[in-house]
């Protein structure tokens, strides 16, 4: 008995059709979609820095940046609550909840930067200079390598 591979749909096709895949389909459209909404009604600056999680059961948790934000949000709270129970997506809206995650920072950029000035590089490679051990030698010329270029 052969196997044979079932023929390759586009995947628009199985965003549509396949039922887990539908749904979660379903469910990235609607945040997009109450993302646009809440954008609607925040101050330019904060919509960066703000997103939807969820919304359910007269709940919407909000996603912001940092607590500076956070704190600006909090206060206007109120406000943005009585906009959004205007529209017809939120008119179940009972509280609004913030949690504050910070940004993810791409991979290697939170990395520690060496700042070596050309003097300390000449000092570390004047030490390596005097060691006789093959692998500290190298660590350290290494080390030194990583001067700050002159000008």
């Amino acid at each position: 008995m052969a196997f044979r591979p079932l023929t390759a749909r586009a995947p628009a096709v199985l965003l549509r059709e396949a039922k887990p895949l539908k749904a979660i389909f379903n469910h990235a459209q609607r945040l997009a979609h109450l993302q646009r909404l809440l954008e609607s009604q925040l101050q330019p600056a904060a919509r960066e820095h703000c997103h939807v999680a969820s919304w359910r059961e007269g709940s919407l948790l909000l996603i912001v940046t940092d607590g500076h934000w956070a704190t600006r949000l909090r206060y206007q709270q109120k406000r943005l609550q009585r906009q959004l129970l205007a529209l017809n997506e939120f008119s179940s809206l009972t509280r609004i909840l913030f949690k504050v995650q910070p940004a993810t920072v791409p991979q290697g950029a939170a990395g520690h930067t060496m700042d070596l000035s050309a003097i300390a590089a000449e000092s570390i490679q004047a030490t390596a200079e005097g060691i006789s051990d093959p692998k500290l030698k190298a660590a350290l010329e290494r080390l030194a390598a990583h001067a700050r270029p002159k000008g």
